[in-house]
């Protein structure tokens, strides 16, 4: 089990380095060539920039298992074709109970915003990070029993 991070927008990067260390699991960050990053642990993936490029390379690299922290929607529904456990920055699971309509929801905002011009996203919060690192300790240690 290693955790495999879409890691170009991704905002708790310190936080999976430090529980992969606290747990001795490898971790994968997958960047395009836009983006420089280093922390002297992960291994780092460098792509060429490119419509979903990072996000073929990161799918190329999962094996049944693997954690896999994404907020692409698509790319969450194809790694859990490929039976990994697969978490958002927010600490929310993505499921086979869950996917189809958070896809659908996506199609749907897709068309608003064409119609609309929304405002950005929310500032994120000292409790987003709480949440998804919670999250994802959970997720870890469930893992790690069922391979006991």
């Amino acid at each position: 089990m290693k955790i495999l991070v879409d890691a170009d927008a991704c905002p708790v990067k310190d936080i999976i380095v430090s529980l992969g260390k606290t747990y001795d699991l490898d971790v994968e960050m997958f960047l395009d060539d836009a983006h420089v990053y280093e922390d002297g642990y992960s291994t780092v993936h460098i792509v060429d920039q490119g419509v979903d490029s990072v996000d073929f390379y990161l799918l190329n690299s999962v094996i049944p298992g693997d954690i896999v922290i994404t907020q692409d929607y698509g790319l969450a529904a194809l790694c859990l074709g490929k039976e990994a456990v697969v978490l958002n920055q927010d600490g929310r699971p993505y499921t086979d109970d869950n996917i189809l309509e958070l896809l659908e929801q996506r199609a749907h905002h897709q068309k608003l915003r064409k119609h609309m011009n929304a405002g950005g996203h929310k500032k994120r919060a000292i409790e987003d990070d709480q949440t998804f690192k919670r999250a994802l300790k959970t997720i870890i240690e469930r893992e790690m029993t069922k391979k006991a």
